[in-house]
């Protein structure tokens, strides 16, 4: 539930010049709400703590939607445990009330480096004294391309055909400024798109939109994120709560802005 007690108090996002954290910064900021974008570009470095104690002055809020640079396991594993060790003391010593932290479905695939990671972050977060809302949030369709190329050896594109439900990138902000406007959970929640799909047929469709000539083939045994999947790794529990965006409304627009050349 929103709060709307406070509409004017101030909620730090780290992260906030990025793909999820400036939409966030922006549908907090339509509700009134003074919204901080903070990132190494703008002075502020978890990493070193580097402008943090200053940018957390009379914050209520944090949102971490921060990423780590580097993939390789050690350099994201040192990247979420000690960005979010510093900014989880620096939100002690300044006095605020609610940390959100997104995330994804990371015990779904334990032999990823980059998802371990994630649950050394998760476990920081439960175990520090601060309130908190993990935001556990399925792939983005934005990166759809990207997870292609990853797939991608020589002409071919080897996916596992397995569930799949990504969502749009607007969607997972909506439903982390939602969380940021409300009290902590003190647990977690997870999101995902509408639809489901299987995980080979959605790179194809992707591909096919953009009039990408690459053949997308099933293959059981390709590796995501270093780890290889079962049935049920990328798609969410149950309760999960779902966005609006459908996959093809959403190639629609994307096809037609890369056509205006934004």
């Amino acid at each position: 539930m929103i709060n709307d007690m406070r509409p004017n108090m101030k909620i730090v996002v780290i992260g906030g010049s990025g793909l999820i954290g400036s939409k966030v910064v922006a549908k907090l900021g339509e509700h009134g709400y003074h919204a901080v974008a903070a990132s190494p570009a703008s002075g502020v470095n978890t990493l070193t703590g580097e402008g943090v104690a200053k940018v957390l002055e009379g914050a209520s809020v944090v949102v971490d939607v921060s990423n780590s640079p580097s993939f390789e396991d050690a350099a994201v594993m040192e990247f979420f445990k000690t960005s979010t060790g510093n900014l989880l003391g620096y939100e002690g010593a300044a006095g605020v009330g609610h940390h959100v932290a997104l995330s994804v479905g990371s015990d779904r695939l334990p032999d990823s480096g980059y998802m371990r990671a994630k649950v050394a972050q998760e476990k920081l977060i439960k175990e520090s004294s601060i309130p908190y809302s993990i935001v556990r949030a399925t792939q983005f369709f934005e990166f759809v391309a990207r997870i292609a190329d990853s797939f991608t050896e020589g002409s071919k594109v080897r996916v596992p055909p397995v569930r799949f439900q990504p969502m749009a990138a607007d969607d997972v902000a909506s439903a982390v400024a939602t969380v940021a406007m409300g009290s902590p959970l003190n647990g977690m929640i997870e999101i995902a798109g509408p639809e489901e799909f299987r995980f080979d047929e959605l790179i194809r469709q992707g591909l096919s939109a953009r009039n990408d000539p690459r053949e997308v083939i099933a293959d059981p045994h390709a590796r995501y994120f270093g780890t290889e999947l079962s049935e049920r790794s990328l798609v969410p529990g149950d309760d999960a709560q779902l966005g609006d965006t459908r996959f093809e409304d959403w190639l629609s627009r994307s096809a037609k802005t890369i056509s205006q050349g934004a």
